[in-house]
């Protein structure tokens, strides 16, 4: 019982307001019992209706559930949450990728299953740029994966090997988006690009992939093996899906040049003032 309940005061006797905590608990309606007696008061001042009090309380418990919900799906995201939206340097990227990253924010292409693909060298911010779009989605209620290509083919493995391949299938089937990234970046068995192309042959029209890559798809034979896989893969992928091509200089590169840079002003600045100090 919330202390707001046990001290309701004449216009609430105690034992009207611990029979209301007691039936908020039962009806798993925490948001409400924690502020319903606060809400009664203020309604009471401002003179509302019964339905505009029940309004406001039951906004109150959709608004805590919404919270909870994301929260919970930002945990099992296990999303880097360092990377947000506003956190990435928009202003370096070219007009029309700001354009189609505008354009993604609602979440409308997971309803078509369609694929982003963000392309760029290392450092150029595309697993920045997914893992934000990624959060975004999950802040308008959609459930999402991120999971680095090596990890996700090691897994893949282990199901494989224990004859669990459909039942992992099934369970990254659950996600809205499925962020993949750094596809080709480590060099794979045979075995191990089988499962991924499993994976993605499953997904195929029916879930969405998100997939950073150092490489374009001219050079995708390299991460499959082989040519007809590799086409096979590319078909599927390129169906429906929506490229970021992310051209840009290394922003990590960027930020270390700026840095010793200003290392070098402010040993510079403390040289200029210990001569002046000298003479």
């Amino acid at each position: 019982m919330t202390t707001a309940s046990i001290n309701a005061g004449t216009k609430m006797g105690k034992e009207t307001a611990q029979n209301i905590t007691r039936c908020l608990k039962e009806l798993h309606l925490p948001a409400i019992r924690e502020c319903y007696y606060q809400q009664a008061e203020g309604a009471r001042r401002e003179s509302l209706s019964y339905e505009e009090y029940l309004l406001e309380l039951v906004e109150r418990e959709c608004d805590a559930r919404l919270q909870n919900r994301i929260a919970r799906l930002l945990r099992q995201s296990r999303l880097p949450l360092e990377k947000t939206l506003e956190s990435f340097e928009r202003n370096r990227l070219p007009h029309k990728i700001n354009a189609q990253v505008n354009a993604l924010l609602d979440g409308s292409f997971l309803d078509r299953a369609e694929n982003i693909m963000a392309f760029g060298n290392p450092g150029s911010g595309k697993t920045h740029l997914i893992c934000a779009i990624g959060q975004e989605l999950i802040h308008k209620g959609r459930r999402v994966l991120y999971i680095p290509c090596s990890l996700l083919v090691q897994n893949l493995l282990i199901a494989k090997r224990d004859l669990k391949l459909p039942r992992a299938l099934k369970q990254l089937s659950n996600y809205d988006a499925l962020i993949i990234d750094d596809i080709g970046y480590v060099q794979h068995s045979r075995e191990e690009m089988e499962v991924l192309f499993t994976l993605l042959a499953d997904r195929y029209e029916r879930g969405t992939v998100m997939i950073t890559s150092n490489l374009p798809f001219s050079q995708w034979e390299r991460i499959f093996k082989d040519p007809m896989t590799t086409a096979a893969a590319i078909d599927r992928l390129v169906h429906h899906s929506i490229i970021l091509e992310l051209n840009l200089s290394s922003y990590r590169l960027e930020q270390s040049k700026k840095s010793k840079s200003k290392k070098v002003q402010i040993v510079n600045n403390q040289s200029e003032t210990e001569t002046i100090e000298v003479n």
